[in-house]
């Protein structure tokens, strides 16, 4: 699979980064070097671009937890699908793949439990 072409996109959500690589040939999904099948949500570029079964995906991800991981994926695989055909990317735009989720995780302030938690108040 590494000898191949394939076309390549960085997708991100909180703490998660994921490198995508969609490779020409039709072969599995690899998501860490371990076969995976991915669900439905996550390869809905594929399906709304109609190349469902022209790619193999490669995705090396990192940090973050398993939701935010597939939302990582998603974004590069839109991404990548870009890159393979920029025509590609006003049908991926409208519905919203494009666009990264900014939401990150709030820091703690220093005399809170959480980022906005305050220690229970007692009265006595």
């Amino acid at each position: 699979m590494s000898d191949s072409k394939y076309f390549y996109g960085t997708g991100r959500r909180k703490t998660a980064v994921a490198r995508v690589r969609l490779y020409t040939e039709q072969s599995m999904t690899k998501i860490n070097d371990v076969e995976k099948e991915l669900p439905k949500y996550v390869t809905e570029p594929l399906e709304l671009s109609g190349l469902q079964n022209q790619f193999s995906i490669s995705a090396h991800v990192s940090g973050g937890g398993w939701s935010a991981q597939l939302q990582a994926i998603r974004l590069g695989i839109s991404r990548a699908l870009v890159v393979y055909n920029a025509d590609l990317r006003t049908t991926l735009k409208k519905s919203g793949l494009l666009s990264r989720d900014p939401r990150e995780k709030e820091r703690k302030k220093p005399g809170l439990k959480k980022a906005r938690r305050a220690p229970q108040w007692s009265k006595r």
